[in-house]
């Protein structure tokens, strides 16, 4: 790379993290002149074509929170785009993160007083969510807790705080979240946001075994305790115990009905009975009621079971 398109490039990639993407796009322009078949020149451009349109069209949208939904759906679709280029360049991605988010977190910033807590939680949440992506983590966390205090025990909420502690090195933390996280609700969490070695490359190991969609985020906490990532464990309250068997009861009867949906059905019983043989060994019960736990996920996977008691 020429030293005048590296100088030129380090300006655009200013004015991406500034969500400026077309007075980006001109001062790539002139440096085609120069050096036409660079490769990150000619990423960074295809990045500024993909968010010019989508940032003039953002300026009619008035309502904040709106607006922050819009961005993170789009930037998805642009992780999409991404995805299907031979050589990203990681510098723009990071300029191009950077705008974006920064955009986001500063709508959903203007809703802070929101009253309603259920408003409110998703409000703090995504705003977590924004903070995490800069590299904001205590910001992160803060804004997660106040989300977490107001709606307790979200699935989406907890694997967003289980991310942060993770990046920042504090695995054990992370570890009790995500779990916690994939036990309430798996398919409330939004895997495509986090950003974790610790979580991604348990998402990517699972997806390797032919898992998409629903299914992928049902199987990833079964795999979670198999590959012994999801191995720190807490002791269900009474209150826990009884709604986990009262749910294992209502998902074996859905399981009976030939219309319904066993590729995710399944490994969310499987997670549900691996948490019940947990409650069962912290509780020092029988050995015959850990073993009928075991039998059914034999019956229901009988690979599962050869891993799990090996």
């Amino acid at each position: 790379m020429e030293i005048q398109t590296e100088n030129g490039l380090k300006e655009a990639f200013g004015y991406l993290e500034n969500a400026n993407p077309e007075q980006a796009e001109k001062i790539l322009e002139g440096l085609f002149e120069y050096d036409f078949e660079c490769p990150e020149l000619v990423f960074t451009a295809d990045c500024c074509n993909f968010w010019i349109p989508y940032i003039t069209s953002l300026a009619e949208m008035e309502n904040p929170f709106e607006r922050g939904e819009s961005l993170l759906a789009e930037w998805k679709t642009f992780q999409s785009f991404v995805s299907r280029k031979n050589h990203p360049y990681e510098p723009a991605l990071y300029a191009v993160s950077r705008g974006i988010f920064s955009r986001a977190l500063e709508s959903y910033s203007r809703l802070f007083d929101e009253r309603d807590p259920v408003q409110k939680a998703e409000i703090y949440r995504k705003a977590g969510l924004c903070c995490k992506k800069l590299g904001k983590f205590e910001e992160a966390q803060q804004c997660l807790s106040v989300a977490n205090a107001t709606q307790p025990g979200l699935a989406a909420v907890l694997a967003e705080l289980a991310d942060c502690y993770a990046l920042c090195g504090g695995d054990r933390n992370a570890k009790v979240l995500f779990r916690e996280a994939f036990f309430i609700d798996p398919g409330r969490i939004d895997i495509s946001f986090l950003d974790s070695r610790l979580i991604t490359c348990l998402i990517e190991k699972t997806a390797e075994k032919g898992y998409s969609g629903e299914a992928l985020q049902q199987w990833i906490p079964v795999y979670g305790v198999l590959w012994g990532i999801f191995n720190v464990k807490r002791e269900l309250k009474p209150q826990e115990a009884g709604k986990l068997k009262q749910e294992i009861y209502a998902l074996e009867n859905e399981m009976k009905d030939p219309s319904s949906d066993a590729s995710v059905l399944t490994p969310r019983l499987i997670n549900l009975y691996f948490w019940l043989i947990d409650h069962y060994v912290a509780s020092n019960d029988t050995c015959r009621q850990v073993n009928e736990v075991l039998l059914k996920i034999k019956i229901l996977d009988s690979s599962i079971y050869e891993q799990y008691v090996k």
